[in-house]
């Protein structure tokens, strides 16, 4: 599965194209679906465009991108940086009007399991976010209902190719004994190299502007949907073993 990661909490300076608003996201989902994509996460943002999990902006966003991809599933953060406190996000997650499909919970942060509880008790698929040189492999293991969720996000945070390329196996190491599907992504300059290992390991992936601002030849990325496409391209190149962890 290739998923499409829109914006990030990146803000306008960084691409002339990061699609913010609903309207932007709508057009930047629909070209990315086109492009291949099979799964989309955003960040809602508000009226500064900063990442916010307010109910308004959260069913604004979702409702857009629904519209103008239908059937695909999209998903949102639940990242700190938006509510720092961790009881706070959990109020907002149950205040939400328009439920995505998922929404990512990311385990080194505190209230991790508050959080997540909140999400399932409005019936919300969790996507696991896990990231390398953390301890959240094992506070997200320990939880009781870690076998619950949708996906589990391997998230390698090491930006230097060579180094990520380690943290990938160590971290993939690390979840060996989780049973749901694993989504291995890295970001920036190891974008693309770790996209490459989750393709040879035949595991989910993501991309978009979220992660990499370009493309696997070094040059600019127009848009999600060319990331998306370029994507494709190395998963149809990329001889890939059966799903595994190891």
């Amino acid at each position: 599965m290739l998923q499409v990661c829109l914006n990030g909490a990146r803000e306008r300076t960084s691409h002339a194209h990061l699609p913010l608003l609903p309207d932007e996201l709508a057009r930047a989902a629909r070209a990315a679906v086109v492009a291949g994509a099979q799964d989309i996460h955003l960040h809602p943002k508000d009226h500064a465009g900063l990442d916010t999990l307010e109910a308004d902006a959260v069913a604004a966003a979702v409702t857009a991108v629904r519209a103008a991809a239908p059937g695909i599933p999209v998903g949102v953060t639940t990242g700190a940086w938006a509510t720092p406190d961790p009881q706070d996000r959990a109020i907002q997650v149950r205040s939400w009007t328009v439920l995505p499909d998922h929404a990512s919970v990311n385990w080194h942060e505190d209230g991790a399991g508050d959080v997540a509880a909140a999400l399932l008790s409005r019936g919300v698929g969790i996507e696991a976010g896990i990231y390398s040189a953390t301890r959240a492999a094992g506070r997200f293991l320990g939880w009781p209902h870690s076998h619950r969720v949708l996906r589990v996000l391997a998230e390698v945070t090491e930006t230097d190719p060579q180094t990520a390329t380690r943290a990938a196996a160590d971290l993939l190491e690390s979840l060996s004994s989780v049973t749901s599907p694993i989504l291995l992504h890295g970001e920036d300059a190891a974008a693309w190299p770790v996209l490459r290992i989750a393709a040879t390991r035949g595991l989910d992936t993501r991309i978009g502007l979220e992660d990499v601002l370009h493309l696997p030849d070094g040059s600019d990325a127009p848009g999600n949907a060319e990331l998306v496409r370029a994507a494709h391209e190395i998963m149809r190149r990329v001889p890939h073993a059966e799903a595994t962890p190891e």
